[in-house]
């Protein structure tokens, strides 16, 4: 008789859907991830819209990922919002979360800005 391996019967199934969808513009390749859910067009076109002014502050091309979530345990602040923006030696992040999408990619953004002008400053005291 041949010892069969605990773990070669064993399944492992992911419950997570992803949603992935990349917007190239000039400037601004965008990127948005939506967890457990599968449409929100609107959002999508407004983190786009928020993400792509960050050029004012950083302008050569920006990468950025937007990912956004919500949590079942949490009932007032269950929105969450993640995003990344990669430049060139250089990546900035936020995460916050809010009672809507919406509020949650505000905050991501000022973060942000502020996380970019506090760099630019840096660069321009070198």
């Amino acid at each position: 008789m041949v010892p069969v391996p605990f773990f070669s019967s064993i399944q492992l199934f992911s419950m997570e859907v992803h949603m992935t969808k990349s917007v190239v513009s000039d400037a601004v390749a965008v990127k948005v991830t939506l967890r457990h859910s599968s449409n929100h067009s609107s959002i999508e076109d407004y983190a786009r819209e928020l993400v792509s002014g960050l050029t004012k502050y950083y302008p050569a091309p920006l990468n950025c990922h937007v990912i956004l979530d919500h949590q079942k345990n949490d009932y007032e602040h269950n929105k969450l919002a993640e995003i990344t923006v990669h430049v060139p030696q250089h990546d900035f992040v936020a995460r916050e979360s809010g009672l809507t999408y919406e509020q949650a990619i505000d905050s991501c953004i000022d973060s942000l800005s502020r996380q970019m002008q506090k760099y630019k400053e840096k660069q321009r005291n070198i």
